[in-house]
């Protein structure tokens, strides 16, 4: 399945104001299972990109500025093929089949910092929100974090959130809900708490015409967890689904907060106000008129920011 993206994220400030370098999380992984095409990037007032590798393998572009402008303009524009219409397309090794199981030792130190747990009064709110909410759980593997992905579409309630930052999970339980990237969180901390290795997805997701899809318009987060022979495969807990062909995968990390898709300040000798303005389309090209389309624009915000995972997020950044 074929797609082209394009995602534009303008900042508009009330003054001239000044740039710090820039991170630009913006570029399509690639994979046996994604492949890019080509990627452009852009970026007004015009500014030295430098495309570097981060320690997670991800792409993405140092933004250096030399001018300063009352607006910022970043568009990312690219064509991506996603070959995996199946997301169970594997076999688990059969230690892995039944849960919980242990990871083998090889894999302690590679996978050290996506086993990594929350702090212990993080723990304790987790499991005890799983002993009230999660009583039948499945004794298998791939059952069990299907349940579990479903379980958190449909005991929380989603909303798009204006302000910066990922909840902490405890306050997205009391809250009842969040915003895709608090989904996100949310399931890697209570898998990891279970013994699971997982890692914080920032990508775009596809929905045709019509479909109830919460995040049109905007980058989108979900989780993978690493399976025994099957590798790392992604769930969707703001859908409730496993992650097939229509998620495109642009950065990976064990902390969300590391893979905010645009990220850097601003310099003015006198506070600034900003407007956050973002238009994201994705259209699959092998399926004509099916596409998607949504603008979303920010509301005032304060002179120095960093976008998230999500649609819409005050100023310098962007994500669902």
């Amino acid at each position: 399945m074929k797609f082209r993206v394009s995602h534009l994220t303008r900042y508009e400030y009330d003054r001239e104001v000044g740039f710090a370098p820039h991170i630009l999380y913006l570029r399509p992984r690639e994979s046996a299972t994604q492949r890019l095409h080509y990627h452009r990037l852009s970026v007004q007032p015009e500014a030295k990109l430098s495309h570097v590798r981060d320690p997670h393998d991800n792409n993405f572009a140092w933004a250096h500025f030399w001018e300063k402008a009352n607006a910022l303009n970043i568009r990312s524009e690219f064509e991506v093929e996603r070959l995996c219409p199946n997301p169970f397309d594997f076999i688990l090794k059969s230690y892995a089949v039944p849960f919980p199981f242990a990871y083998e030792p090889v894999f302690d130190f590679a996978l050290g910092p996506y086993l990594a747990p929350p702090f212990d009064d993080t723990q304790a709110r987790l499991r005890a929100w799983l002993d009230e909410h999660f009583v039948d759980r499945p004794t298998e593997t791939v059952p069990f974090l299907s349940a579990l992905n479903s379980l958190l579409f449909q005991t929380l309630r989603y909303t798009r959130r204006e302000e910066r930052g990922i909840q902490p999970s405890r306050t997205t339980l009391d809250l009842g809900g969040g915003a895709c990237r608090d989904y996100a969180v949310l399931f890697m901390e209570l898998v990891r708490t279970l013994g699971l290795a997982a890692r914080f997805v920032s990508g775009y997701l596809y929905a045709p015409a019509g479909d109830d899809h919460r995040t049109v318009g905007a980058m989108h987060a979900w989780a993978e967890v690493y399976l025994p022979g099957a590798g790392w495969r992604g769930l969707d807990p703001t859908h409730g689904i496993w992650c097939d062909e229509n998620f495109i995968a642009v950065a990976h990390a064990a902390q969300a907060e590391s893979v905010n898709p645009i990220q850097g300040g601003i310099f003015s000798p006198t506070p600034a106000s900003s407007r956050l303005v973002t238009d994201v389309v994705v259209e699959r090209l092998d399926a004509p008129g099916a596409s998607q389309s949504q603008s979303q624009t920010g509301g005032p915000s304060s002179s120095q920011s960093q976008s998230q995972t999500d649609s819409s997020l005050p100023a310098p950044t962007s994500a669902s």
